[in-house]
């Protein structure tokens, strides 16, 4: 129970800042209004002065278009590559401009400014998003001034902007939404505020059958926020979460045979699984010196603990240590007696479990203010932040049925491999990440000029415990690895135009080192070193990029509104995945192309309350390539070879209705173009290649979809229908555990009552 004193110390940092900062009564006529110091999220105030490509899916947006998931919810904004491997998105895979999507490893997702991952320096992999029915908004950010947040620079950044506690008494909202595939999706949220600050309690549960066989999923999420006016310039805002997910969705694909026979089966029946359990805790103080200066001071926590099982971990039969064992058919691993991959079967067979745990907590002081030093104008941004995380991974394995349980596994392992339980690895991971960031806007006449800079100083301490079911004495294997990046940004926007921003920016971008899945043994030669013990924490090193671009965004014409961005982007050290959970460094790479969005308002055009609109985006990633001489094409890495998972064209368009009695009606459609697999399936073994599905291209694929929203005049009862894959295209989604199918038809219909 070592999260208490943490969540004290989180406690007692922001008591410590409140404590810092005077409450003496401020004269009348200096009072500021209770909206000025309320969190708004991660974009400045004054947008025509962002440097660089940014994005906002209002709540408008969100009505409009009723998304399912956050899939849905961001395919209108360009750059934006998302794999879906599960219905639901409850493990998003995000990529941006070309980066691999994997796990969103390269792009920064957080709420209300907290970070989202199991552990932002870690372990950077998201399974969790913050839940649609919560968001108020969605801020997408591409540019330099992503510099101001981290540690993920490279690709850009995510923050879900939740709802905000009432101001003026009783409100909140109920809504039911059901659908095919046993979707049902409840939401409640009920607050009340006055000027002294205010409650909000938010409850939901979202479940429904996955995207293949026995493939269910639950999931719950109960949260508390709360503000304080402590003073007419002080808030104080509190909230906590807890959040539960119960799914049998299993991370492995299905090998050839498996996928032309039946693409939606799971071999293991419903025995694979994955369960969840996420609290967190965020406060934030803010204090408003004046209409100038403005100090931000926020504290968070966060204790996960995920855990999956299971009984297929080799699509196909492939085994990376035996080329060609491939046969396309999923067997069943450790099992007594009948491998073969059936739901009878599976019921007898044990299995691997990977508890792990993860937590982390940090503090962060801004402070924003406007100066005139340099005979300018100016906004400028300086702040820090502290961060501390703390990860426990393990992985258990069995060879009976009794093996499902990992209370029995836990309790019944030998130290060494036995005819039953193996308590296969234990890994202790310490991170202690110091953040510094400034950054410093002028304005000259229609200019916008901003320079910035943050350092990131990382120390990564690695303890492995046990690897291969060997207790671990190798001192080597207590290691640890320090890291410190100067990551410099500029921007310029020029407004010389009515309604029209051209910007153009550059910044260095960094993403933190990828920890591989499972550890292996290696072997061990030379005077005293024991061959079991000898286990070496070797990780990836950093990656970190020179990111360029230059576009326009624009609301010159009337009832029109788009934006256009040339980007090109150099990383080093690229990480790629390099077959069974591992990781690898890729040497250097280049991804440039254009992104383009935009909305066309008919009725804004010709004045008129029956709106017709038509709105799209559209990317060309035109280059996406390995681009160093030497590297070993025996890992497939080969210069000019184009980047897993990086799909030339994204595009999606919309043509909708809106009517003045309140109804709305969308249909569009989202294409996305044929992708490559890893690099390591690239060279598989003929035989592996032609059936472990792991190998062989993505096809492109298009999807249509619609939504209908009506909202009678002077109601406070909204109805919607939604749709998705309407033509159930059959698709292929990824190869990266083995071949996984896309979603098929999804339609929900729902009601909600705001009050």
């Amino acid at each position: 129970m070592h999260s208490l004193p943490k969540l004290k110390t989180i406690v007692v940092a922001v008591l410590l800042a409140n404590s810092a900062i005077p409450t003496a009564a401020l004269s009348e006529e200096n009072n500021l209004e209770l909206d000025k110091i309320s969190v708004t999220g991660i974009l400045p105030d004054r947008l025509e002065s962002v440097p660089g490509s940014f994005n906002v899916v209002d709540e408008e947006a969100l009505i409009e278009r009723r998304p399912f998931t956050v899939r849905e919810a961001l395919n209108n904004v360009p750059g934006i590559n998302i794999v879906g491997e599960d219905a639901f998105v409850l493990a998003p895979n995000i990529g941006i401009r070309g980066l691999d999507p994997r796990r969103t490893s390269r792009t920064l997702l957080l709420e209300d400014g907290m970070p989202l991952f199991l552990a932002p320096y870690g372990d950077p992999s998201a399974h969790y998003s913050t839940p649609l029915q919560r968001i108020n908004r969605i801020e997408v950010v591409k540019g330099s001034g992503q510099i101001l947040y981290g540690p993920q620079t490279i690709g850009g950044m995510i923050n879900f902007v939740t709802k905000p506690v009432p101001k003026n008494g009783f409100a909140g909202s109920v809504q039911a939404t059901a659908g095919n595939n046993d979707f049902t999706g409840l939401h409640a949220n009920v607050g009340y505020g006055n000027e002294q600050g205010g409650i909000m309690i938010d409850a939901l549960q979202n479940r429904g059958d996955g995207i293949r066989d026995n493939h269910k999923f639950d999931v719950k999420e109960f949260t508390i926020k709360g503000q304080l006016n402590l003073t007419d310039r002080q808030t104080l805002i509190a909230k906590a979460g807890y959040y539960e997910e119960d799914s049998n969705v299993s991370e492995t694909g299905l090998g050839e045979v498996d996928y032309d026979r039946d693409k939606f089966q799971a071999p293991s029946g419903k025995n694979d699984h994955f369960k969840q359990e996420r609290k967190t805790l965020q406060l934030q103080h803010i204090f408003q010196f004046d209409q100038a200066t403005k100090l931000s001071t926020q504290a968070y926590y966060a204790d996960t603990y995920r855990s999956s099982f299971r009984q297929t971990d080799t699509p196909g039969g492939f085994d990376d240590e035996t080329p060609g064992s491939s046969t396309g058919v999923t067997v069943l691993e450790r099992c007594p007696g009948d491998d073969t991959a059936t739901e009878a079967n599976a019921e007898t067979c044990g299995g691997r479990h990977r508890p792990r745990s993860y937590q982390y907590y940090g503090f962060e002081p801004r402070l924003d203010f406007q100066h005139n030093l340099f005979g300018l104008q100016s906004d400028a941004v300086i702040g820090f932040r502290y961060h501390k995380e703390d990860i426990k991974r393990r992985q258990f394995r069995g060879n009976d049925a009794r093996a499902q349980s990992l209370s029995f596994l836990k309790n019944n392992f030998g130290i060494v491999d036995t005819d039953f339980a193996d308590f296969r690895e234990d890994i202790r991971i310490d991170v202690e990440a110091k953040s510094y960031y400034a950054q410093n806007t002028f304005y000259a006449g229609d200019w916008a000029i901003t320079p910035g800079v943050r350092v990131e100083d990382i120390r990564i301490k690695t303890d492995i415990r046990q690897a291969e079911g060997q207790v671990q004495n190798n001192p080597e294997s207590n290691s640890t690895n320090r890291q410190t990046e100067v990551l410099p940004g500029f921007g310029v926007a020029w407004n010389g135009i009515a309604n029209t921003t051209v910007f153009a920016g550059v910044h260095k971008g960094f993403a933190p080192p990828r920890p591989d899945r499972d550890l292996n043994v290696p072997e061990c030669n030379g005077a005293g070193n024991d061959e079991i013990n000898c286990a070496i924490a070797v990780n990836t090193k950093p990656e970190t990029s020179i990111n360029w671009e230059v576009g326009v965004r624009s609301r010159f014409f009337k009832g029109v509104a788009f934006e256009s961005t040339f980007f090109h982007t150099q990383v080093d050290d690229l990480v790629i995945n390099n077959g069974a959970g591992s990781f690898i460094n890729a040497g250097e790479s280049e991804q440039t192309g254009l992104e383009f969005a935009g909305r066309i308002d008919f009725g804004t055009i010709y004045d008129t309350p029956h709106n017709i609109y038509l709105q799209g985006s559209y990317t060309n990633v035109f280059k996406a390539e390995f681009t160093k001489d030497g590297l070993d094409p025996g890992d497939g890495i080969i210069d000019g070879d184009r980047l897993p998972y990086a799909p030339r064209h994204i595009a999606s368009l919309s043509l909708g209705y809106q009517h003045p009695i309140g109804f709305d009606i969308r249909v569009g459609a989202d294409y996305v173009s044929r992708q490559e697999v890893d690099t390591f399936a690239r060279v598989l073994d003929p035989v592996d290649a032609a059936l472990s599905g792991l190998a062989g291209d993505i096809p492109a694929y298009t999807l249509l979809n619609m939504s209908a929203n009506y909202r009678p005049v002077g109601s406070k009862a909204s109805y919607f229908l939604s749709g998705y894959n309407l033509a159930d295209r059959e698709y292929l989604a990824s190869r990266v555990d083995g071949m996984a199918v896309g979603r098929g038809r999804q339609v929900i219909a729902g009601i909600r009552y705001d009050f």
